[in-house]
């Protein structure tokens, strides 16, 4: 039960949203778009989420898209996790889903959702940030396509009254080797203490992370290290953990020591995995 009252809509398409979000917006009642609802019911308990309008998206036919189009999969942002890894058609992506909280919230959790949520882990959006993926969103200027690492920036950089509305991937990063590992500190349904993402293309490994920073992340100066295949893999990997940003989390889920212990070890599976591949 939520402790506030809330007006509810239902748009039909994307205009229908954005017209009403900012006539809501107009009146003072601090709108928010919804597809699966997860995060404002389980954050608006705890009145870390509060609105006056909700605008659910999840029905308009352009956030429900799941498919290839030419030499590219687009994925809408009201498809759930459950979803995702049923058709499996990015095995990365669908493998990085299904390890996302458990099967009962996945059916509910979209990837708009996910990626969009206030909650810092997000790891729905590593497989895009390794495959470059396009961003698809609409608001009162009109519709955007934008590079992922371009919007992406330890959050997706959305306008007020701008959603997102569909990510395109080119089909060639779906067809990639890849390595994806979620380690836990406590239970197998817990908050992850480390996702890892990792991806080869071009004879070259990407790595994204979520969980060992407040914000996820894909490295560069990681990947430069872990590609110099003139140094040998300890190296290589200690190389990388010096390319860190500073900020490394450290709380109930494991400190920040512990958290550096775990990545070792994950990159040195990722080297393992992939190396040759």
């Amino acid at each position: 039960m939520l402790p506030f009252d809330f007006d509810y809509y239902k748009p039909s398409s994307l205009q229908e949203a954005v017209n009403l979000y900012q006539y809501l917006n107009q009146q003072g009642k601090k709108p928010m778009f919804i597809s699966g609802g997860t995060e404002l019911i389980t954050l608006g308990r705890i009145n870390l989420v509060y609105t006056e309008a909700v605008i659910d998206v999840k029905e308009i036919a352009e956030s429900k898209a799941m498919q290839f189009s030419g030499e590219y999969l687009v994925l809408g942002s009201s498809v759930t996790l459950t979803e995702l890894s049923e058709e499996n058609l990015f095995p990365l992506l669908s493998k990085t889903a299904s390890e996302i909280a458990d099967h009962t919230a996945q059916v509910k959790i979209t990837l708009g959702g996910n990626i969009c949520a206030q909650i810092f882990y997000r790891e729905a959006v590593l497989p895009f940030l390794l495959a470059d993926s396009q961003v698809v969103t609409v608001g009162p200027e009109g519709t955007k396509v934008t590079p992922i690492n371009e919007i992406f920036r330890e959050r997706l950089q959305l306008s007020s009254g701008e959603l997102l509305v569909q990510i395109a991937t080119e089909k060639r990063f779906t067809e990639a080797p890849f390595f994806t590992f979620k380690r836990r500190q406590q239970w197998d349904t817990g908050y992850p203490l480390i996702t890892i993402a990792a991806l080869k293309i071009d004879s070259e490994i990407r790595v994204a992370l979520s969980g060992l920073c407040p914000f996820p992340f894909r490295s560069q100066g990681i990947e430069a290290a872990l590609n110099n295949k003139e140094m040998p893999e300890s190296e290589r990997i200690e190389r990388a953990l010096a390319s860190l940003p500073e900020r490394i989390l450290d709380d109930v889920e494991g400190s920040a020591n512990y958290r550096l212990f775990v990545l070792r070890n994950l990159l040195l599976d990722v080297l393992e995995s992939l190396d040759k591949a």
